[in-house]
């Protein structure tokens, strides 16, 4: 059973927040979520002073020395299926360097360019290919490569990138850039020298489907604040953003047929304050950043439940034709479409068709999670007609795990975001076909907490410290599931607690690094103790870049 915060400490609790002005909200009992939560952190508190002192804690840790060139293959994130280091081939970028590139490959060409201009100063023109320098070839890798895999090679005289795909370029240069000093991720310039690590490196990912989620709903996010998270997980090879757009807080997107939706059902957050939402050019942009950087959007409007900003934007989708005021707390199960009426699934219509037409890629998720307001009978009706919506607009469906009390369709994708090892509907789902993708919280939100004393996050799916976020297997970690029913992994970070840009990144790193390696390696090198040295070479990496992030003591980060 689940237990709820009492209200009049929840009403305590938000009007303390609303008082303040711009404070972190009280944390919320649900998925995003079920269990007991912590009260919210004191009102200004900053990640840079968490920051901080999470440095005495990891004082405790054994710091690594700073890095030799050659060392820097060993220390990749995610690690490649095949590394050979070469000792004396590193490469010298320089400013006579030039990048050339096949056609086709101009775009991740420039990419690359503007990544290392502003730390080196270097201008890096792009020219087309052969040529010396670094090089970007779309023929000639290993055959086993696939779709997003890559050969790298490095050698004193050149470095040459090879792929199959334009994507594949794009992960490979993820891993060109770890090869080159933590400084290169500066925005400013810096001294060199600036060699590249030799060697020979075999890559492609283990997952089709690596994704990262950011919940906009709670707290909004403004289209800067996507890019820059598009940028920070893009790093580490993950190819889906999941947007949550929708819940009982706030409507973020513009519907053009149901206006109110946004300018009113998005003028609220959790606590209060301004809110936000999108334009369809807003969310265009966003779709245009991320398939710059091969990441496909997956956007969220979840149904019938977190539904309150919908309902309380329109009285006519309530069952008894009054709207219910805008909702700023953080509890669930208490809103829900009224499943019975032919209106319901009108807007649902409009809704999904302006959606599917803003987005290119071949998902829409539906959430369908914690419709405790909806009886089952009305819920599989509600689930099987939205999925047939959603489909004749070209699209595939995801849903939150729940789903599958419904009737999947066979191409629907659940993702598992239970705590517990054994679902048996879930089992049963995926014996028939039905693909999953795993978010268990229990190691993989990144919104719970990193230890007791942590001021960000909730701790309803309990402390997940970087090795429980790391120490798990997609494969086994539901019983009686197939492994072939696995089709990938996604972290997903919810924002109840989280209101800055600094909030979000101090909860994703260094654990989404961890995930990401989960999605893209191969499960013959899942080694805790290999890997926690391999991620403390990124710490420096995330400071010359500015992304705020936690010193867990369980990792020894490098100095440089």
């Amino acid at each position: 059973m689940r237990s709820r915060i009492p209200l009049v400490l929840l009403a305590a609790l938000v009007a303390t927040a609303g008082a303040a002005g711009p404070a972190l909200a009280a944390p919320a009992p649900d998925r995003q979520h079920p269990g007991t939560r912590n009260a919210a952190p004191a009102n200004g508190w900053d990640a840079a002073t968490a920051l901080a002192s999470d440095a005495s804690d990891a004082e405790t840790a054994k710091a690594a020395r700073p890095l030799a060139a050659t060392s820097r293959m060993r220390t990749l994130v995610p690690v490649p299926v095949t590394v050979q280091p070469a000792t004396g081939a590193d490469y010298p970028l320089t400013s006579a360097t030039r990048i050339h590139a096949d056609p086709g490959a101009e775009a991740t060409a420039a990419y690359l360019a503007g990544v290392l201009r502003p730390s080196t100063g270097y201008p890096l023109p792009v020219q087309p290919a052969p040529g010396g320098g670094i090089e970007l070839l779309l023929t000639g890798a290993d055959p086993s490569v696939g779709d997003e895999g890559y050969q790298l090679d490095v050698t004193a005289t050149k470095v040459v990138l090879r792929a199959r795909t334009a994507a594949g370029l794009f992960e490979g240069v993820q891993t060109l850039r770890q090869l080159l000093p933590a400084k290169v991720e500066s925005p400013t310039v810096q001294s060199g020298p600036w060699p590249v690590a030799g060697g020979h490196i075999v890559d492609h990912p283990r997952y089709a489907y690596r994704g990262a989620m950011l919940d906009v709903a709670r707290h909004f996010r403004p289209v800067a604040d996507v890019e820059r998270y598009i940028d920070e997980v893009a790093r580490y090879k993950i190819n889906y953003l999941h947007l949550h757009l929708t819940d009982d807080q706030g409507w973020r997107l513009v519907i053009n047929s149901w206006p109110r939706l946004a300018t009113y059902g998005g003028s609220t957050q959790v606590g209060g304050g301004p809110g936000g939402y999108y334009t369809q050019a807003d969310y265009a942009a966003i779709v245009a950043y991320a398939q710059a950087r091969h990441i496909t959007v997956v956007p969220e409007v979840d149904m019938p439940g977190h539904t309150n900003a919908a309902l309380a934007s329109y009285a006519e989708l309530n069952c008894d034709g009054k709207a219910p005021p805008l909702y700023t707390g953080v509890d669930v199960g208490f809103s829900t479409l009224c499943v019975n009426k032919e209106l319901t699934y009108r807007f649902i219509e409009d809704v999904v068709t302006e959606l599917a037409a803003l987005t290119p890629g071949p998902y829409l998720h539906l959430g369908g999670d914690e419709a405790t307001s909806t009886t089952p009978a009305d819920y599989a009706t509600f689930v099987n007609r939205v999925q047939a919506i959603a489909q004749a607009h070209g699209k595939i469906v995801l849903g939150w795990h729940d789903m599958v009390h419904a009737t999947p369709l066979p191409s629907t994708v659940a993702q598992y975001w239970g705590t517990e090892t054994t679902d048996a509907q879930v089992a049963a789902a995926a014996k028939k076909g039905t693909k999953l993708i795993m978010s268990p919280a229990s190691r993989a939100y990144l919104d719970m907490k990193y230890t007791a004393s942590t001021p960000l996050g909730q701790d309803w799916a309990g402390l997940i410290e970087v090795r429980t976020a790391y120490n798990w297997e997609p494969t086994t970690f539901l019983r009686d599931v197939p492994a072939a029913a696995v089709y990938g992994i996604e972290a997903p970070i919810w924002t109840e607690t989280l209101k800055t840009q600094r909030d979000v990144e101090y909860m994703a790193f260094p654990r989404l690094p961890a995930l990401a390696e989960l999605g893209w390696s191969p499960k013959s090198t899942h080694d805790w103790n290999a890997f926690k040295v391999r991620l403390g070479a990124q710490g420096p990496r995330w400071k010359a870049a500015g992304v705020t992030y936690y010193r867990s003591p369980q990792v020894p980060w490098a100095t440089s």
